[in-house]
This record gives C-alpha cells, sequence and structure tokens, in this order.
C-alpha cells in the first residue's frame, strides 16, 4: 500500500509543484515551435491528445529536422529533470505525508497545501526537498 501512495505522491507532486501549469506550456510550446515544419506537414490530420502528436512525431522520426530533434531532446530532458527531483521529494516527505496528509486527496496541489498548512510540524528533511526543488522559499 506504500509503494502505491509513494508513485501517488511522486505524480501529484510531479504536476504541481515542481512542473508547474506555465512550465508545462513552455514544453508543449518549445516541442511546437521546434517541431512547427514537422507538425504541419505530418500531423495536420492527428487529433491532439493523449499522445497522439508525440506518436505521429515519433511515426516520422527518420524525417525530423535538427531543430524538432533538439526541441524533443530539451523537453525529454526537463521531463527527467524533474521526475528526479519528485522522487527525491516523494522520498524525502513520505513519512510527513502519511503522517499529516494521508486523509488529503491527491491531486491540485492538495498534498503540497497540507505541507505548507502543517509546516510546524513537518520534517526538517522533507522542508529542505521542497526547497531544493523550488517548490518552497
Amino acid at each position: 500500500m506504500k509503494s502505491k501512495k509513494f508513485i501517488g505522491i511522486v505524480l501529484s507532486v510531479l504536476l504541481l509543484a515542481a512542473m508547474p501549469a506555465s512550465a508545462e506550456k513552455s514544453l508543449v510550446e518549445s516541442v511546437a515551435n521546434g517541431c512547427k515544419a514537422e507538425l504541419q506537414t505530418y500531423c495536420k490530420d492527428v487529433t491532439p491528445g493523449d499522445g497522439r502528436i508525440l506518436a505521429c512525431l515519433y511515426a516520422h522520426g527518420d524525417k525530423l529536422s535538427g531543430q524538432c530533434e533538439y526541441a524533443l531532446y530539451d523537453a525529454a530532458v526537463q521531463l527527467e529533470r524533474a521526475v528526479a527531483a519528485l522522487a527525491y521529494v516523494a522520498n524525502e516527505c513520505a513519512d510527513d505525508l502519511d503522517q499529516y496528509c494521508s486523509d488529503v486527496p491527491m491531486g491540485q496541489g492538495r498534498l503540497l497545501k497540507c505541507l505548507e498548512k502543517n509546516d510546524k510540524k513537518v520534517s526538517q528533511r522533507c522542508k529542505q526537498a521542497l526547497k531544493d526543488v523550488g517548490a518552497k522559499k
């Protein structure tokens, strides 16, 4: 059960603490701009969502420009960093989340708000991890 909670924590923090909507939008815009020609040429009839655009780009991988390949690579590196940061936070804050936020539903930043609400009780390890990844000042 704890591993399920750990995965949920990682995903929640990923989406809401370390990767704000503006950053996610920035990654999407970066790929859209870097792969503009490819999207118009190969993927214009693809309905966005559920990874279909990325699947289309992948299907035409041998035809991608260097600019598009770089945009995709850069986005992947940024996401990889975010996931590593989240794994760190999830590990350092797991006990605090279990102790103070176990009844809080995941999503929409609720777990982070719970940790902030319980700031005086949260472990120094968790506080430092949040600070390290930029989720707390």
